[in-house]
């Protein structure tokens, strides 16, 4: 059983910038890939970047490249995600994942491990 915490959620105004970090309990554990997925009310849950925790390659959603970044350090177990000018449309729960089993980065099914989620809220 991998174990996710996540954390840096917050609220900003549109064009500030936070940073989530994920810590996983068991890194390698947790498979070759881990992602972040946000949620907002009365939506899916949608894939917003995933990053290859062994070569570091990194996939993004239309909606926040040049924004978002994904990166690891390996040695803290933690994959972090720094999101640059939020905009209103932005505010959601995000959410860790691992255990990924196969199939498109971007959705949820291919997912073991889920953290409890961190809220982002952007206000205009």
């Amino acid at each position: 059983q991998v174990q996710l915490v996540e954390s840096g959620g917050g609220s900003v105004q549109a064009g500030g910038s936070l940073r989530l970090s994920c810590t996983a309990s068991d890194y390698t554990g947790s498979s070759k890939r881990m992602g972040w997925f946000r949620q907002a009310p009365g939506k899916e849950r949608e894939g917003v970047a995933s990053i290859h925790t062994g070569v570091g390659g990194t996939y993004y959603a239309d909606s926040v490249k040049g924004r978002f970044t994904i990166s690891q350090d390996l040695a803290k177990n933690t994959v972090y995600m720094q999101m640059n000018n939020l905009k209103p449309e932005d505010t959601a729960m995000y959410y860790c994942a691992a255990g990924f089993s196969g199939g498109n980065w971007y959705s949820r099914y291919g997912y073991k491990y889920w953290g409890q989620g961190t809220q982002v809220t952007v206000s205009s």
